[in-house]
């Protein structure tokens, strides 16, 4: 498994386990701590969660996992995610969808993380989305706090533009570590809008979030269908007939050290990802997918 480096102390596995959707997959402690040992098999050591999935219960299901093993924590990179909120049973105190960027939230959800996954402290938080009026000084405020304390190594954002991220950065000390946003492609915004090509000038590798398109890879519209055509067509010039790993492929290809974050929690398609780091791409053939997904030349 490739690994990138983030920091002299802080790499990210190129490939990265996602938990958005733990609470569908229905397993026990035991059977999870058995999914997260696979995939150190693999070497994917970098997970990815929120405080808000699976209606603020994932990170607590992950953590009785985590309590089985504890010394699985110091091969574990573990990120987490902070500021989205919406009604839910677990926290009845909420009333609206609403996002919450103050330095109490902040400090109060990096908390209520570390006691929910049973890891003693986050290797990276990240803010999941910055309000329209966030206050950055209190964002400030929060991570040196956070980092002074040991609670928090490193902080990251999501869903930011270059423009939010260069901002937030101009306030904090620490620097961010990443940007997750969503990658795909079928969600090729990134690569038009400035976002990939801010990050490369910053030397800064970007987390991708639903790289299969939240499963709209495999569809039979006519777009998906196109796409489909050409990952295939240049797949059997290289042996390989899977559309996941052949998708993954393409963004492994980018030069902005794109690290994809899995969704399921079937190990065949760990292993399906996995293999996508064997398969490369000619900027040729990275073009044509590029344009079969756009449904046009490119200029």
């Amino acid at each position: 498994m490739q690994h990138i480096q983030l920091a002299p102390d802080l790499t990210f596995s190129r490939l990265i386990q996602g938990f958005w959707r733990l609470k569908s997959w229905q397993r026990s402690p035991q059977e999870l701590l058995t999914f997260i040992k696979q995939g150190l098999e693999f070497g994917i050591d970098t997970l990815d969660h929120a405080a808000c999935y699976g209606a603020f219960t994932s990170e607590a299901e992950f953590g009785r996992a985590l309590a089985l093993d504890k010394s699985l924590r110091a091969q574990l990179t573990l990120v987490t995610k902070c500021g989205i909120l919406y009604p839910n049973e677990e926290l009845p105190e909420i009333k609206s969808h609403h996002y919450d960027n103050s330095y109490r939230h902040i400090m109060w959800s990096a908390q209520r993380s570390i006691e929910k996954l049973q890891c003693d402290y986050l290797d990276v938080l990240l803010i999941h989305r910055l309000s329209p009026c966030a206050d950055p000084e209190q964002i400030a405020r929060a991570f040196d706090e956070l980092h002074q304390t040991g609670k928090v190594r490193y902080f990251g954002v999501s869903n930011y533009t270059p423009a939010k991220f260069a901002m937030l950065q101009s306030y904090v000390k620490q620097p961010l570590m990443t940007n997750q946003i969503e990658i795909s492609p079928l969600h090729r915004q990134a690569f038009d809008d400035g976002t990939l090509d801010f990050l490369l000038e910053k030397r800064i590798p970007p987390m991708a979030w639903s790289p299969l398109a939240g499963g709209r890879l495999f569809n039979q519209d006519e777009n998906s269908r196109a796409l489909q055509k050409t990952l295939l067509e240049i797949g059997e010039t290289k042996g390989e007939t899977r559309l996941d790993t052949l998708a993954y492929a393409w963004l492994l290809a980018h030069p902005a050290n794109i690290m994809p974050i899995m969704g399921s929690g079937k190990i065949e398609r760990m292993k399906s990802a996995a293999d996508a780091l064997q398969i490369s791409f000619t900027e040729e053939e990275w073009i044509k997918v590029y344009v079969a997904a756009q449904e046009h030349d490119i200029p």
